[in-house]
């Protein structure tokens, strides 16, 4: 188990899917699996080795699905504003 990349993670699934912004374009489940495949090659990106990904492939997974098809009301603007404070203050809440 790979706690490290467990919590680089939910920290990419945190910044890349805000809860609410889903369309009705594409189902819950493609566009989980388009991200999945997205958050994975960010990964390799970041120096992840095959072996942690792999490892944690089928937790992240639901992780993504759970994001995507979150549909409480959600205010953008607020996001965004708590988003630049907390990279402003470099504490991550």
């Amino acid at each position: 188990m790979s706690n490290r990349f467990l919590r680089w993670a939910k920290t990419w699934i945190e910044e890349n899917i805000p809860p609410g912004a889903n369309s009705d374009i594409e189902s819950y489940e493609v566009k989980a699996k388009r991200l999945s495949e997205k958050l994975f090659a960010e990964a390799a990106a970041a120096n992840f080795t095959n072996f942690e990904t792999e490892e944690e492939r089928e937790r992240v997974t639901p992780l993504v699905l759970a994001a995507v098809s979150d549909s409480r009301d959600f205010d953008i603007d607020a996001y965004h504003l708590k988003s630049q404070l907390a990279q402003e203050n470099e504490d991550g809440d």
